[in-house]
């Protein structure tokens, strides 16, 4: 099984930036397609972007051109990043990562609140 716990989030003003992380350990494998969903009070949790094995990247259209994800391997545990630069107000939501394909979901793990505010 997989653990996945979720941090960097915060509150921020439009235009700033965050960077979230993602710990996951246990079977690591599990973790070659990886992404970042978002889940907006009162609405669906959406993926917004995904990183598959060595480097395809996806990104939603609302957030393409701001976050960047990207990953970083060691032996027993992987961390996926999502770089947030120019945040909006309609960024806020709470932040998950889990697999990116659908079919394949792992448990979810606590989420990260993000809220862009002035």
């Amino acid at each position: 099984q997989v653990q996945l716990v979720e941090s960097g989030g915060g509150l921020v003003q439009p235009g700033g930036s965050l960077r979230l992380s993602c710990a996951a350990s246990g079977n690591i494998f599990r973790t070659l397609f990886m992404g970042w969903y978002r889940q907006a009070p009162g609405k669906q949790r959406e993926l917004v972007a995904s990183i598959f094995g060595g480097g395809d990247l996806n990104y939603a259209d609302s957030v393409k051109g701001r976050f960047i994800i990207s990953r970083d391997n060691a032996v027993n545990t992987v961390t996926v990043y999502l770089q947030m630069n120019d945040l909006k107000p309609e960024d806020t939501a709470v932040y998950y990562c889990n697999d990116a394909r659908a079919a394949y979901l792992l448990p979810w793990g606590p989420g990260t609140q993000v809220t862009v505010s002035s």
